[in-house]
């Protein structure tokens, strides 16, 4: 069965993200092609239909807040919670700095984290893992149980291997936008 908003937002994504090239990752590996999530994520009608596919993904699940990793893990974060708070539900949103700020708080989790809090990571695009990992690690580190990792494009080049202790779930992978899973 057909579902409409899963496949506009994959549409929006194959349309709008992928980029033909030479490119190298925030991973460092090289790659054919390039997903720039931002020019998707910041468009009206992609936030709300993210903040549905998020909202589905997670619907199963009782937690606190959702976050993950600048700077991808913003938008995404803020969709998911206005969409909970549709749904008449309360849901904190965080994002967890790459490097902790020498000035203000200093703090690398900015927003409403709590120890003890159950917790959604979220990602955009994900080659190896690696900062989804971060985030998961920042999470943990601030006493948070993380439920479930979610991004929204698998690239299929070994995040899945390496979250393998979470409960890891793409929104799409490489394939979906008919794109090679290059080598992992």
């Amino acid at each position: 069965m057909a579902d409409a908003v899963r496949d506009r937002l994959l549409e929006l994504f194959r349309s709008r993200a992928v980029a033909f090239g030479d490119f190298t990752l925030a991973s460092g590996k090289k790659s054919k092609y390039y997903i720039n999530s931002k020019l998707v994520l910041f468009h009206a009608e992609a936030v709300a239909l993210l903040g549905e596919m998020l909202y589905r993904a997670t619907s199963d699940l009782v937690f606190e807040a959702v976050g993950g990793l600048e700077v991808g893990a913003l938008p995404m974060a803020a969709a998911c919670a206005y969409r909970y708070h549709q749904a008449g539900k309360t849901l904190e949103g965080f994002f967890v700095r790459k490097q902790a700020k020498e000035h203000g708080s200093k703090a690398k989790v900015e927003g409403r984290l709590n120890a003890g809090d159950r917790v959604v990571i979220v990602d955009d695009v994900l080659t190896t893992g690696e900062s989804c990992l971060q985030a998961i690690r920042a999470a943990e580190e601030a006493g948070a149980k993380v439920l479930r990792a979610i991004c929204i494009v698998d690239r299929l080049q070994g995040a899945r291997e390496k979250l393998a202790g979470y409960d890891f779930q793409p929104l799409y992978t490489a394939r979906d936008l008919n794109l090679p899973a290059e080598g992992a």
